[in-house]
């Protein structure tokens, strides 16, 4: 059978060049004929398409079972029918009758086309996938592309554009098409329109890479990142750690005259970023995480997770941060929830220790006045704040 095109060379060329599978572009190419044919042509018939990769020669194909007795014309032969067309045919067998070319050569042109364009379509869809599916949790350079009317933004990695939707962006912070910004590649998955990658600026993840690009101590492991707490574009507390007892961690991440630290803000649009010191006990930590606040006594339960800390009224307004943001943060960092309570006499406590203890040294008898004098120190104190660490969440 002669035919003008061949589809197997056609398919061929165009698998080489888009660097598609040779046989599944054929089966799909012979998949979308096939089932074009039966739509327009023979909608009753059973039909098969074989197109053979070496010589290219197309055929379609109406598929018959031999039967005793004919029900279904479209479907089925009798065997009285088909034993003259083949001596050796017997029941249950099927036989192949060709369709002329001409009934099929313009449908197979349309059918060609529109597996083309529909498997290349897929092909980029999976090869943008593949890319960036092995690249979640990465940190990438991207431009800005476009926004849209619900606020999404859209970056431009190379092969694939991502999106940075209002909880993933740095509140505040004014993208401009054509501009070049950091962004952590939160996640990639399919959709029936595509992959769809999520990036994120608002991300934790986001500030520790670039506490590893800015900060050599960090990135070679001496200094190490143990907690990281944020609320993107306004303040960030972090957590940090020496191996070296001859390196300052909070020094190193600060760097001269803050060099290291503003280098790191500036990337995230000048938002704060505290630097704390990380302690194996878990009242210094909470301690260090409530600064620039000084705090008093603090009592922990590990099994619940809660801290009750004092606190004195000229550092209340500290340690509750601009609408409780830095005890939001602490309790994030620590991951304990933080309660907050007042004392007025807070301040006498040295006294009140040395007086007890001076007591206890001149006579028992004195010993239940100087405790009294002790916890008295405290009956007036009441609950200002409280903060959970799940007030802060990474899409806040």
């Amino acid at each position: 059978m002669s035919q003008d095109v061949n589809f197997a060379e056609a398919l061929r060329e165009v698998a080489q060049a888009r660097n598609i599978n040779e046989l599944q572009l054929i089966e799909a190419f012979e998949q979308s004929l096939q089932q074009a044919y039966v739509r327009n042509v023979e909608p009753d018939k059973r039909i098969e398409v074989h197109l053979d990769p070496q010589s290219g020669v197309l055929e379609v194909l109406i598929v018959r079972e031999v039967v005793e007795k004919v029900e279904n014309e479209d479907t089925q032969i009798s065997l009285a029918d088909a034993l003259e067309l083949d001596p050796g045919v017997e029941i249950g067998m099927e036989m192949e009758f060709p369709v002329d070319q001409e009934k099929f050569s313009r449908i197979a042109l349309q059918a060609a086309k529109q597996t083309l364009t529909q498997k290349m379509r897929e092909t980029e869809r999976n090869v943008v996938f593949n890319e960036y599916k092995d690249r979640e949790g990465q940190v990438l350079n991207a431009q800005v592309v476009r926004s849209d009317n619900k606020g999404n933004w859209f970056v431009e990695l190379g092969a694939g554009e991502a999106i940075l939707p209002p909880r993933e962006q740095i509140p505040g912070e004014k993208l401009t098409p054509g501009g070049r910004v950091k962004i952590y590649l939160k996640e990639v998955r399919k959709t029936p329109k595509g992959p769809t990658i999520l990036a994120s600026r608002a991300d934790e993840r986001l500030l520790d890479y670039l506490l590893k690009q800015e900060i050599p101590e960090v990135a070679n492991g001496i200094v190490e990142v143990k907690a990281i707490a944020r609320e993107a574009g306004q303040r960030s507390k972090v957590a940090v750690f020496s191996h070296n007892s001859n390196v300052d961690p909070i020094g190193a991440c600060i760097g001269h005259r803050g060099n290291r630290i503003q280098a790191v803000t500036g990337e995230l649009g000048r938002e704060r970023v505290d630097v704390i010191l990380w302690d194996a006990n878990t009242r210094e930590f909470i301690r260090n995480a409530l600064s620039p606040a000084k705090v008093g006594p603090i009592e922990v339960l590990t099994d619940s997770r809660d801290a009750t800390v004092t606190v004195t009224p000229d550092q209340l307004s500290l340690a509750i941060g601009k609408g409780g943001q830095n005890v939001r943060l602490a309790a994030k960092l620590t991951g304990f929830k933080i309660d907050l309570r007042e004392t007025a006499a807070i301040s006498d406590l040295d006294a009140a220790m040395q007086q007890a203890l001076q007591e206890e040294q001149e006579g028992g008898a004195g010993q239940g006045a100087a405790q009294s004098a002790f916890d008295a120190l405290f009956k007036d104190s009441k609950s200002v704040a409280t903060a959970s660490p799940d007030d802060v969440s990474p899409e806040s």
